[in-house]
């Protein structure tokens, strides 16, 4: 895994198939990741990002992961070694969590049991289970925090994605995370959806864990990856950090909230739909939803109006941004300082003026007519 990906787990929770964002490993963590720490991921990506050194290592009948604390003491996170059991790698039934100190045989001290025999068998094999009582007990040692500098930004971006793929966000006091639709208890649907998330991320440049028996190998690969809707409406907002006249930023409002076909009635109208749609589904609940979205959509399109407004006061001050034309003049010319003259000229209106163009010269004037030409295979011609 490259050390600026972000790390997605996809898996089974009990009755659920769950998401979970993980941090990018940090570059030295990064270096020299075997296929067996790959599979291991979803365990040494977050020990690592609390300071920990991880390593997968064979213990008895399966793999296990050794971390090292500061303190000279390290942490066995292990599935169960007699007898082993069939599973994918990774994704056992149950866990078991030790920490020993190499020079201390006193210690021996048992943070997690989820064996069937053991205090936390209720949770089996969930990994966020075992991670939060793993995280428990290192907040009680001292360890620092995982650092959240850019945790936001990759959450959210996995968010975009899960959301697009069908999973529902679920937010919880200490955890977030994304899951499948309650009532999509069909095993079918539910490994094309994952299939269908697990392309959605790696295509998106994420890197995904997931146990294999989620993932439906008869599915077709994607194609060519579409950009969402919002990412093609994305050249409004280039277009108002660039703009250097109000002419160019009013231009990108009156995509926005232009009437009748503006991309803001276009999501009135959307929801507005939406709302037709759910309140002939038949539940008690379904007429309080989709009143609820008429009345998001009233509201919207009140916006619209107010934004419609405003885009006329910016239109009629037909102005240079002062900033922006200096800025644009800087990147025509950087290398040598330009001259007022040439500074006025630079910055005229981006609005052209239509001129009439000079009249066509005669027939007979043309001379004879010439065969056409065969477009030319050069290149740019």
């Amino acid at each position: 895994m490259r050390p600026d990906q972000t790390l997605v787990t996809l898996q089974r929770e009990g009755t659920r198939i769950t998401a979970r964002t993980s941090e990018p490993l940090i570059k030295e963590a990064a270096a020299g990741t075997s296929e067996r720490e790959h599979q291991y991921s979803h365990l040494t990506t977050p020990l690592r990002q609390r300071g920990l050194a991880c390593t997968v290592e064979y213990g008895l009948g399966d793999y296990i992961v050794h971390a090292e604390l500061p303190d000279g003491s390290a942490l066995i996170i292990s599935p169960p070694q007699e007898p082993p059991t069939g599973h994918p790698p990774g994704y056992p039934e149950s866990w078991l969590v030790t920490r020993g100190h190499p020079d201390d045989s006193t210690l021996h001290e048992v943070i997690y049991d989820s064996e069937p025999d053991g205090p936390h068998a209720r949770y089996g094999g969930s990994v966020p289970c075992l991670l939060a009582a793993i995280d428990a007990r290192l907040d009680q040692l001292g360890l620092p925090p995982r650092p959240v500098s850019r945790r936001l930004t990759q959450e959210s971006a996995a968010d975009a994605v899960l959301h697009r793929a069908g999973f529902i966000p679920v937010v919880l006091f200490r955890e977030r995370f994304h899951r499948l639709p309650s009532a999509m208890t069909e095993l079918v649907k539910q490994r094309q959806m994952v299939t269908r998330a697990f392309d959605m991320l790696q295509a998106e440049g994420f890197d995904v864990s997931c146990d294999p028996d989620l993932l439906d190998p008869s599915l077709p690969p994607p194609g060519d990856h579409e950009r969402s809707v919002g990412d093609r409406l994305g050249h409004l907002t280039q277009s108002i950090q660039s703009a250097a006249h109000t002419s160019e930023a009013v231009a990108a409002l009156s995509e926005l909230a232009a009437p009748g076909d503006g991309v803001l009635q276009r999501v009135v109208e959307s929801l507005n739909t939406t709302a037709d749609w759910w309140e002939g589904l038949g539940e008690p609940a379904d007429p309080h939803y989709a009143n609820r979205l008429r009345y998001i959509a009233k509201k919207l399109d009140s916006y619209a109006l107010e934004i419609r407004s405003m885009r006329g006061e910016l239109a009629d001050r037909h102005t240079h941004h002062p900033d922006r034309v200096q800025a644009r003049v800087n990147r025509v010319a950087p290398e040598e300082p330009v001259a007022p003259r040439v500074a006025a000229a630079l910055a005229v209106s981006p609005t052209a003026r239509r001129t009439t163009p000079a009249a066509l010269p005669s027939a007979s004037a043309l001379g004879p007519s010439l065969p056409p030409a065969r477009p030319s295979s050069a290149p740019g011609l």
